[in-house]
């Protein structure tokens, strides 16, 4: 399927346990270094699909694996009903941490092989797909990695000392889903990892990078996209 001279498709992840479906948008320009789009607890929904766009027309392929594809195959939640906050909560609570790591680590397996690769991957997560970047990072590595309001990251500081690729965080300075003592944990387990970059944001909450969400500051997203670019532009491409 092409969208707006995009080519959007699902391709499959193997893994030992069953497979499951990434969703890949890809450049129009190849061969391109990808970036693995770790979803928030909202599934591959509109924002992410977004998203992935987004990152295509910035040239390099967008792959974003499904992470509840054992609990809710294809789950896409957008509406912010009282339903979809009470299933949201409910897969948060139940989704295993570490079988997803090994889940995104499959998916950086195959992003490193597809045909249209040029073998530098990265990785960029928000909230839920947050903390898993940051665990996939500090467990596996990437090229590059980004974390937008990573959460629950301050229950596992003591893999910051593990990490050694690159990698960058967004954090509101006004999170309610991540508050100050947390966020200031985060900060200080890694200011002394040369490899990490922590910014935060003014007057900001969670989600505040999220397409038309409730938190949405124009301002601050464009502000933390322009530094994920330039960031993924020096280590993806002159990496």
């Amino acid at each position: 399927m092409s969208v707006n001279n995009q080519l959007v498709k699902y391709i499959p992840i193997r893994t030992d346990g069953g497979d499951f479906q990434a969703l890949c948008v890809l450049p129009a320009t190849v061969p391109a270094p990808a970036v693995i789009v770790v979803h928030e607890i909202f599934g591959i929904n509109l924002d992410i699909k977004e998203t992935c766009r987004w990152i295509a027309s910035q040239g390099y392929i967008a792959l974003s694996p499904d992470l509840f594809w054992r609990e809710a195959p294809g789950l896409s939640l957008s509406n912010w009903t009282d339903s979809e906050l009470r299933t949201e909560l409910r897969l948060y609570a139940a989704y295993k941490r570490d079988r997803g790591v090994i889940d995104i680590s499959k998916t950086l397996q195959v992003a490193r092989t597809l045909p249209e690769s040029s073998g530098l991957v990265g990785m960029l997560g928000f909230c839920l797909g947050g903390l898993m970047t940051f665990l996939a990072t500090a467990r596996v590595g990437t090229d590059a990695s980004v974390v937008y309001y990573g959460g629950e990251i301050d229950k596992y500081v003591a893999e910051s000392r593990r990490i050694k690729t690159p990698l960058l965080m967004h954090f509101g300075q006004e999170d309610e889903c991540i508050p100050a003592d947390a966020r200031q944990l985060i900060i200080e387990s890694v200011e002394e990892n040369p490899s990490v970059r922590v910014f935060t944001y003014p007057r900001c909450m969670h989600g505040f990078a999220r397409h038309r969400g409730t938190h949405f500051d124009l301002a601050a997203a464009g502000l933390a996209n322009g530094r994920t670019l330039n960031f993924f532009e020096r280590h993806l491409w002159q990496g």
